[in-house]
């Protein structure tokens, strides 16, 4: 039982620092920054979502997503537009 409980610590932790990792990186590329966008981590993974400028800027939120360490899938639902 308390194997279980600490698991699901590591897991929550490692969401917590991917979150800020994406977080980063989206929040410092000129193609993405910018944006309004929201980053959930759910056992490694990752879901985008929000409003970026640009298609090129969208699938550049993806690939740096990718690059973080412990990601193991991105879920890109942002929205290519003006801000509403």
């Amino acid at each position: 039982m308390v194997c279980a409980s600490l698991a699901g610590q590591k897991t929550g932790n490692a969401d917590d620092r991917i979150s800020d990792q994406v977080r980063m990186k989206l929040a410092t590329d000129a193609d993405v920054k910018g944006g309004a966008m929201d980053v959930v981590v759910k056992d490694g993974v990752v879901v985008i979502k929000g409003r970026v400028d640009s298609e090129k800027g969208k699938a550049k939120a993806s690939h740096l997503a990718k690059k973080v360490k412990g990601v193991k899938d991105v879920d890109n639902e942002l929205v290519v537009g003006p801000p509403a």
